[in-house]
């Protein structure tokens, strides 16, 4: 990306590269802050490949499937890669043209991939059988050396998802479970939510603990509660004694008998 910059004016190339960390720094949070940083680089720098491709991923965050596609085009006509050949398949789909992502995966760009590249654009494929109902073909799609492979690679979690996810929609739940157990194993980074899914198959629940400390507070408050109406009362009966001794110009009870309780004040 630096050496694609260079063709640029110093200033114009450093005033690009902040707006392209920025599209960097926000794509997976703030994905629509990213998308306003590509529209500006975009607009300083339009001929400059890397800024194509990056205003497509920040379009393609934010689901403009269509635009991200036609960045994608462009970089791709620029330096001649098969790279994005994935995610261009993967915006046909988001574009409801499930067929077309089919068509892409069996096209000659597919072979230029890298190891990478071709798991990805597998489960591209795998995607769009899913989005036409074949579950069974989706399934067959998966089943591959790089699944089978017992070695750990950057793939290797969100294929194996991907393949129990197929088998759970087909109902196959005790394969779906090893997949997912799989899946959860090989995920160090925590790119999907195998573990929570096999939980679930598992039986297992969990509790929101900021919402279980608000049902115990809740809970103390109402026992609690019952506290502060005595006080209450005390309060209104020790009032009345007050108005009886104006009346009568004597006392009618100890006068520490109508003091709140220690505790009954604070805490209820």
């Amino acid at each position: 990306m630096r050496q694609e910059l260079l063709s640029l004016p110093k200033t114009l190339a450093d005033d690009v590269a902040r707006n392209l960390v920025m599209v960097a720094r926000l794509i997976d949070e703030e994905p629509e802050e990213a998308y306003a940083y590509s529209r500006i680089a975009l607009r300083l720098a339009s001929r400059v490949a890397a800024v194509r491709e990056a205003a497509g991923f920040a379009a393609y965050a934010n689901q403009k499937y269509s635009e991200a596609l036609a960045e994608f085009r462009a970089a791709r006509r620029m330096t001649g890669s098969a790279d994005l050949w994935p995610v261009m398949a993967d915006c046909e789909r988001g574009m409801g043209r499930p067929e077309r992502a089919l068509a892409m995966a069996g096209e000659p760009e597919v072979r230029r991939l890298d190891k990478a590249g071709q798991v990805e654009m597998r489960l591209v494929a795998a995607g769009a059988r899913r989005d036409m109902d074949q579950l069974d073909a989706a399934i067959v799609t998966l089943q591959s050396p790089e699944l089978a492979s017992n070695s750990v690679q950057p793939w290797t979690a969100r294929l194996r998802y991907a393949y129990a996810d197929a088998l759970l929609a087909a109902g196959r739940e005790d394969e779906a479970r090893e997949w997912f157990a799989k899946a959860a194993e090989s995920d160090k980074d925590g790119a999907t939510d195998a573990s929570d899914r096999l939980a679930e198959l598992d039986g297992v629940e969990f509790l929101d603990a900021l919402d279980d400390s608000e049902e115990t507070e809740s809970t103390a408050d109402a026992e609690f509660g019952t506290a502060g109406s005595d006080t209450d009362g005390d309060r209104a009966t020790d009032a009345e004694a007050k108005s009886a001794d104006v009346e009568t110009g004597e006392s009618s009870r100890p006068a520490e008998a109508g003091e709140p309780r220690e505790n009954g004040s604070d805490q209820g």
